[in-house]
């Protein structure tokens, strides 16, 4: 008689096939003495695994999977310092309302309850540590529970406004045998968002009146549907409102439009015509620090915001508060604006004091392209040029907290690709672990993972600073371990670039700015990844020669950029 040996199924593939019914392709994280269970049970699943060297890049790397392919980022942790060490990680994905279920280990059910047994990794309470940077938290304490928490964790994570969402699991939960049959189906549905009736009512009202409406498109217009970027764009040729995008909200609207501003909110004359609108129309975003150009914004109109985040309704501004997912809310409101005119080929005909809304955009591009000449600030420009020259249209990019993201910012023109950046939370050591993540999760949807590797997937860029690119020099072996298609663009100036620029605009002289760091192109080329060091005006052809590399690669341009003078302190 021949015996057929079966491996016991434990709480850890109650995780995995849970995760693989909703839909997951890929986990990010690192192994962890409690968390070895999850580990174990994913060696007999068809999930890829992405590891990385520090806990808060495999958070970062979550995030950039989740936002070049439109799904959930999973991480796995484990307990104690590995959780800890993930959250600066998980607030960028957090401020940034980024999908992503995180599972993390915990210490045994005996050393629960804040009881000190001095176990490994224990802590007083762990959730409580995630409840600044997640949405939800869950505990599972009996394997029985581990799918529905998984599944509600999921919906959590989708549900607008999306974000991270936390669920530990004890050691021995996870490595305990079960008698739950394995996970063949489940389901998560985000709780739906659509904006109330009255309120899109009262909103349209306003705009059908208005002569000199503006519309400020933020970070929920590019979270929403594809098709939330189409609404946005009849809704302003409805109105024949300028645009402009937030740093987050980069894209929402076509950058060569005539009615758009860029993403120029850090430009006093850009400030000027939205304080002038008579209707401001805010979808997606809180007109927060940087959008209302330092709160220096002072809108004389009445205005609409609309937001899926109750906490961000008039929380700078008094507004008519529309609770709803952008996308929703803008196809509601052209539908109203159409039912009213009946075609885009006859909109209201803005009056801005004798001036048509497509020549006040002129103008006012115009005015800050006046500023900017008056600053001696060619080379920052040519160099961002250089880089958007070199960069394929579709080509999805990532940017550090550094001085060349800030340009970014307010000028990079995405084209038909997207623009990440870490503005949410500010922390450093952003782009090139999420752009790790990209290039995996691009690889998951062109399925390359039949090949094997993720060379073959379209590139994307990561643009980081010698001092940022410290945070996660360590990723490049992760990089190389797993084929990711990432050319990483260091910018190194010698220190913290932006303190430096601001120590010395507030004190005359900078302080603890100035930093020691190695021979990028030799630490490249140590981890087997080709590296090379140009000046500046090389930067373009540098790049292109990367991009036609498969795999990882690093240019780096030593270079001081500087910023253009504030015009929020004029």
């Amino acid at each position: 008689m021949i015996t057929h040996h079966r491996t016991p199924r434990n709480g850890g593939d109650l995780v995995i096939e849970t995760l693989q019914a909703l839909g997951a392709r890929t986990v990010f994280g690192i192994p962890g003495q409690h968390a070895l269970g999850l580990f174990d049970a994913l060696s007999r699943s068809e999930l890829r695994y992405v590891s990385s060297r520090v806990e808060n890049n495999a958070a970062f790397a979550a995030d950039g999977y989740a936002r070049a392919t439109g799904e959930v980022g999973v991480l796995f942790l484990s307990t104690g310092p590995g959780a800890l060490t993930s959250l600066s990680g998980l607030q960028e994905a957090y401020a940034t309302a980024v999908p992503m279920v995180v599972v993390a280990s915990q210490i045994p059910l005996s050393g629960l309850g804040a009881r000190r047994k001095g176990m490994l990794h224990q802590l007083d309470d762990q959730k409580a540590s995630a409840q600044n940077v997640t949405k939800t938290q869950f505990s599972v304490h009996h394997a029985s529970g581990i799918p529905s928490a998984i599944q509600d964790a999921w919906a959590a994570a989708i549900t607008v406004p999306q974000g991270p969402v936390w669920v530990e699991v004890p050691q021995d939960v996870l490595l305990g045998e079960v008698l739950v049959p394995p996970v063949e189906d489940a389901l998560a549905v985000p709780y739906d968002h659509p904006p109330r009736q009255e309120l899109i009512e009262e909103a349209v009202r306003w705009l059908a009146t208005s002569r000199r409406t503006a519309i400020v498109a933020g970070g929920g217009v590019r979270r929403s549907t594809r098709d939330a970027r189409r609404h946005l764009l009849r809704v302003a040729e409805l109105l024949d409102a300028p645009v402009v995008c937030t740093p987050g909200g980069n894209s929402a609207f076509p950058h060569d439009h005539r009615l758009s501003l860029g993403s120029w909110v850090e430009d006093r004359h850009v400030t000027d015509l939205l304080e002038d609108a008579e209707v401001l129309l805010v979808v997606g975003s809180s007109l927060g620090e940087v959008t209302s150009n330092y709160f220096t914004l002072e809108p004389r109109g009445r205005l609409i915001q609309v937001d899926a985040e109750p906490r961000v309704l008039e929380s700078n501004f008094p507004t008519l508060g529309v609770r709803a997912d952008a996308g929703q809310a803008l196809a509601a409101i052209s539908a109203a604006l159409s039912a009213a005119q009946p075609g885009v080929e006859d909109p209201l005909r803005a009056d801005w004091h004798g001036r048509s809304a497509s020549e006040l955009v002129a103008e006012t591009l115009r005015r800050v392209e006046s500023r900017l000449e008056g600053q001696e600030l060619a080379r920052e420009r040519r160099f961002l040029a250089d880089i958007r020259a070199a960069v394929p249209a579709e080509m999805q990019t990532y940017w550090d907290m550094t001085i060349a993201a800030y340009w970014g910012w307010n000028c990079w023109d995405a084209q038909s690709g997207e623009f990440h950046s870490a503005q949410g939370a500010g922390g450093l050591g952003y782009a090139f672990p999420a752009a790790i993540g990209g290039a995996v999760g691009l690889a998951d949807l062109a399925d390359a993972p039949q090949a094997g590797t993720v060379e073959s997937a379209p590139g994307v860029l990561a643009v980081a600073g010698d001092g940022s690119a410290m945070y996660s020099i360590a990723e490049l072996a992760s990089a190389q371990q797993h084929g990711a298609n990432v050319t990483w663009l260091i910018v190194d100036d010698g220190g913290y670039g932006i303190l430096r620029d601001y120590m010395e605009g507030a004190f005359g002289r900078a302080t603890a700015t100035e930093l020691y760091r190695p021979d990028f192109v030799a630490l490249a080329r140590s981890f087997g990844v080709p590296a090379e060091e140009v000046p500046a005006e090389e930067v373009g052809p540098a790049l292109s020669r990367a991009f036609n590399r498969p795999g990882p690669a690093v240019v780096v341009v030593r270079t001081l950029l500087r910023m253009w003078a504030p015009s929020h302190l004029e």
